[in-house]
């Protein structure tokens, strides 16, 4: 096993954790849960985590993640 794969099995096992935790403590506060499009913005960040080897997939798929975040946030901001 290499040293970038031992890293990644590494990452993904505190993503696992940060996503339980968020999940348990998320519970209490309503009015900060994950909506469904930072669900996706944050799927597709992963995603591309995942194909950064192929930096035009890679960067694609960050890109898309941080735009549909940033759209996320613009909506939360008007509806408050």
């Amino acid at each position: 096993m290499h040293i970038s794969q031992i890293y990644v099995a590494v990452c993904i096992v505190v993503l696992a954790i940060v996503a339980v935790l968020v999940f348990l403590v998320g519970k209490e506060r309503k009015e900060l849960r994950l909506t469904p499009l930072a669900g996706l913005a944050f799927g597709f960040i992963v995603a591309g985590l995942f194909f950064g080897d192929n930096r035009f997939i890679g960067y694609g798929l960050l890109g898309a993640g941080i735009f549909l975040a940033v759209i996320d946030i613009f909506r939360r901001s008007k509806s408050k």
